[in-house]
């Protein structure tokens, strides 16, 4: 059985930017965990679903928090699984969530996406990726995604061109 994922948000007000990578992994048939949990405010929980996750399987972490943002750090120093960071919008923007996840010191590393909801979909993605290396029905699933992604690329174009050409 191929390894889940595991999504941990700072807060329930994370979870809109984060519905549709979660629901892409239970597309592609990942077994998925959702649960809200504080760096700062609950860190014993923190701590607790970290090592709750390494033993019902969990491959890989996805830590999701803005403004200081330091709950994909915090999971990071507490498990060898990979952690992916997934800033949130905030006051500024995202943008010191961001800065925040990616000044990791050396020697704990955390993936950083981009902010919001298409960094949850590529984190999503991303961790699906890291899991199809020992699951070769995932690696067709996701092979057959990217035909999806291209085919419509493919699609909008044709349709533009429709457009122009009726002038």
């Amino acid at each position: 059985m191929t390894p889940g994922v595991a999504f941990l948000m700072g807060s329930d007000s994370d979870f809109p930017a984060l519905e549709k990578g979660i629901a892409l992994l239970r597309r592609l048939q990942v077994e998925v965990q959702v649960e809200v949990s504080s760096a700062h405010r609950t860190p014993e929980r923190t701590l607790e679903l970290v090592r709750a996750f390494e033993k019902s399987g969990v491959g890989v972490i996805i830590a999701a928090a803005g403004g200081a943002a330091h709950l994909p750090g915090v999971v990071a120093g507490h498990t060898l699984l990979p952690v992916l960071g997934v800033p949130m919008a905030s006051p500024l923007s995202g943008l010191d969530s961001l800065l925040a996840m990616v000044q990791m010191p050396a020697g704990v590393p955390v993936a950083v996406f981009g902010i919001g909801e298409s960094g949850a979909v590529n984190a999503a993605l991303f961790a699906a990726e890291l899991l199809a290396g020992s699951d070769p029905g995932l690696k067709k699933k996701l092979q057959a995604y990217r035909a999806e992604q291209r085919e419509k690329v493919l699609a909008k174009g044709r349709q533009l061109k429709e457009k122009l050409a009726q002038g």
